[in-house]
C-alpha cells in the first residue's frame, strides 16, 4: 500500500478500494435477499435523518463504531459519508481518538485506517469542490 501526504495526491488501500472490493459482494447477496437489503436501507435512512443530531455528527460515531468493531468496510463507508456531510479532518480525528479510551490497542490500528480513508475521501471531496 502506498499513501502520500494528505491534501496531494493521495493514495490508499482504505477506502475506494475497500468500497469497490466490496460492491460487487453486495450486489449478488442483494439480489437473492432483495428484502432484508430493502429493510437495512429504510433502517439507514432513519438512523441518518437530521434530528437533534446532524448527519455529518452521525457519521462520525458511525465512523468510530467501525474502528472499535474493527470492520473495514464501515470504516470506508462511514469515512466517505462523513467526508461528503462535511466532516474535517480534525473531527474525525477526534471522534477516532475516542475509540482509542474505549477499545484500547486495537483501536490503534484501525484508528489510523480510519483516518487515511477519511482523508482521502476529504482529498476527493475537496478536490471536487475546487474544480466546481
Amino acid at each position: 500500500m502506498s499513501t502520500s501526504t494528505h491534501g496531494s495526491a493521495h493514495v490508499s488501500s482504505h477506502g475506494k478500494d475497500v468500497l469497490s472490493d466490496l460492491s460487487p459482494l453486495h450486489r449478488q447477496l442483494r439480489r437473492a435477499i432483495p428484502d432484508v437489503y430493502q429493510g437495512f436501507g429504510e433502517l439507514h435512512h432513519a438512523a441518518f435523518a437530521e434530528g437533534a443530531l446532524d448527519t455529518r455528527t452521525k457519521e462520525l460515531i458511525a465512523l468510530a463504531i467501525g474502528v472499535v468493531e474493527g470492520c473495514d468496510g464501515c470504516i470506508a463507508s462511514h469515512a466517505q459519508a462523513a467526508a461528503r456531510a462535511g466532516a474535517s479532518r480534525q473531527e474525525a480525528a477526534e471522534a477516532i481518538g475516542v475509540t482509542f479510551l474505549m477499545k484500547g490497542g486495537p483501536a490503534t490500528i484501525y484508528g489510523p485506517r480510519a483516518y487515511d480513508a477519511f482523508c482521502e475521501f476529504a482529498d476527493a471531496h475537496d478536490a471536487a469542490a475546487a474544480s466546481a
